[in-house]
């Protein structure tokens, strides 16, 4: 069980949707403005896994990076559509350990690894 919540900034609500929601497959369970037209804070999941994204200037730095452990890494990059991601295949990174790198719009890097041989 996932015991922290990574927090990225994100520039356009749009663009991370489009990527969060309509590529990776990740749903909104909640956003929050103080006044419409205010910028977004969300929570966002899939599965076990739970990110928030925010628009406020204060809360966090674009540039993030966050590791996300799966089962299979090969799996699940043929699940993804490859007509909405630009992405190499999953890589051997040192004994064993296979990695996809997905960078989001604003340039905050997602790692998905295993660790299965």
């Amino acid at each position: 069980m996932q015991k922290v919540i990574p927090t990225l900034k994100i520039s356009s609500e749009e663009k991370s949707q489009a990527f969060y929601i309509d590529a990776l497959g990740f749903r909104v369970d909640w956003e929050h403005r103080f006044e419409p037209g205010f910028p977004v804070f969300m929570q966002i999941s899939k599965g076990d896994y739970l990110l928030y994204l925010t628009g406020h200037e204060g809360d966090c730095q674009s540039g993030g990076l966050v590791h996300f452990l799966v089962d299979d890494v090969d799996h699940f990059y043929e699940t993804l559509p490859q007509e909405k991601l630009e992405i190499n295949p999953p890589y051997e990174m040192i004994e064993g350990i296979r990695m996809l790198r997905i960078s989001d719009p604003d340039g905050n890097e997602l790692r998905f690894m295993n660790t299965k041989k």
